[in-house]
């Protein structure tokens, strides 16, 4: 007689995050073995060699079997192959996604093809970051791309529900499409000194003051406001009342700039508010659009660093250009307050971000 038993196999799957780490930066199996043995995990575990080889294999294997998971991560939660519990399945999918900034930065720009795809040689030599590791992130940059520019609503909730990533990195991925959807010229060699850190700031405002962010359900915040770039052109009547401005702002700022940058002020002040409002007036034109940041630069960045402008006097500087300009009547008279506001909201955090000195 034969008594009947209930049996449960558990085959659960351990992952090695040291090990997976070493596997997303692009390490082959040796490297990986190498690096291990010199971090002397021999000595506190008491593996030889060719033991710990055998496990990065083993984990190698895991590793590539489990990237057509996480290429779709909603499939690593449904799977039932892989027995991972719920923090090392987000840890899989968080570093498996993670950006490298100075990889993401030399990928801003470039077109999301299969044809460039083949091309990133030159991205893993700028960026010091092997061409595995880059491969990766260009395949996840594109992968995102593709499933969110045309997705109505927030891109970062869009982003986080599709690929299940935390905020701070979709966030991330969020700046990564919006400067792909709108085209910025970024690559240009005079923007070169500026970081990816730096465009995301940027990217965070303008998403934020210029797009249709917050027009209701069917919004796209990677699709920028037309309407309010076609008023940014009245913002000219401003030139007429350069006299009445200027001396509102040196009022106010007299006592607090030093000498140097007031004496600036005072000198310049006509090159500045044309560079300002100039700018403006031409965003509506998709060319002047695609090139806000190099207009940016070269327009109001080369010549405050001609004059020499501290950092702390600059944002003093543009907080009363903004604030100075709302006092006038001429602005309300033609019911422009709120596009100033959004207009010099975005262009005072891309200057302080960009303005290295």
């Amino acid at each position: 007689m034969y008594t009947e038993v209930d049996v449960f196999v558990s085959n659960f799957t351990l992952i090695d995050p040291e090990i997976y780490q070493l596997w997303i930066e692009g390490c082959s199996s040796s490297e990986a073995v190498t690096t291990l043995h010199q971090r002397a995990i021999s000595k506190q575990t008491g593996a030889t060699v060719e033991l710990i080889a055998s496990d990065v294999l083993d984990h190698y294997r895991t590793f590539a079997l489990l990237e057509r998971l996480l290429t779709v991560p909603s499939k690593l939660s449904e799977q039932m192959v892989f027995q991972i519990d719920e923090p090392t399945k987000h840890m899989l999918i968080e570093k498996y996604y993670d950006l490298d900034d100075a990889v993401i930065r030399e990928l801003l720009g470039r077109k999301l093809s299969s044809r460039h795809r083949k091309d990133l040689d030159e991205v893993a030599e700028r960026s010091g970051a092997p061409l595995r590791c880059c491969r990766r992130q260009f395949d996840n940059v594109r992968r995102v791309f593709k499933a969110v520019e045309e997705m109505p609503g927030n891109v970062v909730a869009n982003i986080r529900s599709t690929f299940l990533l935390s905020e701070p990195l979709a966030k991330k991925y969020g700046a990564v499409v919006f400067i792909a959807c709108m085209r910025f010229e970024t690559t240009k060699r005079k923007l070169q000194y500026l970081s990816f850190n730096d465009f995301f700031h940027c990217a965070q405002a303008i998403m934020a003051s210029w797009t249709y962010s917050c027009t209701g359900p069917e919004y796209y915040d990677t699709e920028m406001d037309r309407e309010f770039l076609l008023e940014l052109r009245e913002l000219r009547i401003l030139l007429d009342k350069e006299k009445e401005h200027k001396h509102l702002i040196c009022m106010r700022l007299k006592p607090k700039l030093l000498e140097k940058s007031y004496q600036e002020l005072e000198l310049n002040f006509r090159l500045y508010t044309r560079a300002l409002v100039g700018l403006a007036c031409n965003l509506h034109r998709g060319r002047e659009l695609r090139s806000l940041f190099i207009d940016l630069l070269e327009r109001c960045i080369e010549p405050l660093r001609l004059g020499c402008w501290p950092k702390t006097d600059l944002a003093q500087f543009l907080c009363a250009y903004e604030q100075c300009a709302l006092q006038m009547d001429v602005l309300r008279e033609a019911d422009l307050k709120s596009v100033w506001e959004r207009y010099m909201r975005v262009v005072s955090k891309c200057l302080l971000t960009m303005y290295h000195f």
